[in-house]
């Protein structure tokens, strides 16, 4: 399947290099489900706070879809 997928904030650091600021398409096996998805692109789930399949909230447990497009974000603190 084709997901596309996006890092942001200090997640960033783990995009591969041909992906810029921008998404890119990863290739992953039917049934994959987030957690296993996110350990694909090598980023570490303890770093993960917040997680976005087609723009709604989703948890690490829920499986992907072909085309769907998944935004990853860490804690983020602000003031």
């Amino acid at each position: 399947m084709k997901i596309e997928v996006n890092l942001y904030a200090t997640l960033s650091t783990y995009k591969p290099d041909h992906a810029g600021a921008n998404s890119w398409i990863v290739e992953c096996d039917e049934g994959t489900s987030l957690a296993e998805f996110i350990e694909q692109l090598d980023v570490p789930l303890k770093e993960v706070k917040i997680i976005f399949v087609n723009g709604v909230h989703a948890s690490e447990d829920d499986v992907l879809k072909e085309g769907d497009r998944v935004g990853v974000f860490p804690p983020v603190g602000g003031g």
